[in-house]
């Protein structure tokens, strides 16, 4: 039995831009990484939960924005911790959502250590790959912190592409070696 979830969102600014972020009873749901227009954000958080409403942010989800604001300027911060709805995911994702939220601030992993932290082997990279394109949390659960093997930079689907990614490393302090030419995209 599916059990219909009734998500709110809110759209605010960061020193980088618009986000968005939505939340159910169970928790944060949807976040959106900064987009220029607060339009733009809010026709990409409708186009994931279409059945979003604007509300107020409670306490607890002015906390995570306020952490989100500061991590966009450049603080350590953590989201480790955060009550998260993942009803829409599958199992291995969910597996892999949770191993993830486990590289702190400054790390990186890469797409065959998260497959053998779950114990799915190196030959799940794939659909480790898989689990990072549709991450409905991009930050909370850091996916910019998953890198191809051999520490190359790997993609990245959100606004802004691989340049949006290499910003949010180099907020936290890590440094890629030359990039390909083929992951360059516009920066947020």
């Amino acid at each position: 039995m599916n059990i219909v979830r009734l998500h709110h969102y809110y759209v605010f600014e960061t020193s980088a831009g618009f986000c968005a972020i939505a939340w159910s009873e169970a928790g944060i749901s949807r976040f959106q990484l900064p987009m220029t227009s607060a339009d733009a954000v809010e026709r990409m958080i409708l186009l994931r939960l279409p059945q979003g409403a604007p509300d107020i942010p409670s306490a607890g989800i002015k906390a995570v924005i306020e952490t989100v604001r500061r991590y966009f300027a450049g603080a350590p911060v953590e989201f480790s911790a955060l009550r998260l709805d993942l009803a829409e995911q599958d199992a291995f994702f969910r597996e892999i959502y949770l191993a993830l939220r486990r590289v702190g601030w400054g790390e990186t992993t890469s797409y065959g250590a998260l497959a053998k932290a779950i114990g799915a082997g190196s030959e799940a990279a794939r659909r480790v790959g898989q689990a990072m394109a549709n991450n409905p949390l991009p930050l909370i659960i850091p996916c910019h912190r998953v890198l191809a093997a051999g520490g190359r930079l790997g993609g990245f689907s959100a606004p802004g592409g691989s340049d949006t990614k290499v910003r949010m490393l180099e907020l936290e302090g890590v440094r890629l070696g030359a990039r390909d030419s083929s992951q360059q995209a516009f920066a947020f």
